[in-house]
């Protein structure tokens, strides 16, 4: 004779993963897109949605999701600014950390990092101390990246000629020209 008992424990529910996969289906090789674009914040981001139009300089310290247009200047001392894959942004951007996914036309300065997706389109320049670049990302302008490195007072007073200005200075065999 059946026993409820006995059904409920052969029968053995599947568990889902984070990722809303099956527990039992194989996990998908890692790639660029997988890697988290920032710790997750205690709170979410504010978000300038697709059909949102901005002008002006927009500041603050927290994260800010842009899959809408901005035109100005943003500034994000302390927060995360992430253009959308819908984003375009005609600013300049200055923030802990950004992400780019769409298009960027201005100066972006991230002081921890900038990353650039593989639909990300720049046109401008770029300082940040570390800078990660997918591939089929587009960069048009310039680069400054990784820390300043200090020079040594050795290095400082080797460019310093005999009349006591600074210039080029180009060593040969038994030569010195400055």
């Amino acid at each position: 004779m059946w026993k409820k008992e006995e059904s409920k424990n052969q029968s053995v529910p599947e568990v889902a993963q984070a990722s809303g996969t099956p527990a039992n289906s194989p996990a998908p090789a890692a790639s660029f897109r997988d890697l988290p674009a920032a710790p997750a914040p205690s709170r979410g981001a504010a978000t300038i949605s697709q059909g949102i139009r901005i002008k002006g300089e927009i500041t603050g310290s927290e994260d800010l999701f842009i899959d809408g247009l901005v035109e100005g200047r943003l500034n994000l001392a302390n927060g995360s600014v992430t253009v959308g894959p819908n984003g375009t942004v005609k600013a300049d951007v200055s923030a802990r950390e950004v992400i780019i996914r769409g298009k960027v036309d201005g100066k972006v300065a991230g002081r921890d990092r900038v990353q650039l997706w593989g639909t990300a389109q720049v046109h401008g320049e770029v300082q940040t101390d570390r800078l990660a670049i997918e591939d089929g990302a587009i960069l048009r302008g310039k680069v400054e990246a990784g820390k300043p490195v200090e020079r040594s007072a050795a290095e400082r007073s080797a460019t310093v000629g005999p009349n006591g200005k600074t210039g080029n200075v180009s060593v040969g065999p038994g030569t010195v020209t400055i």
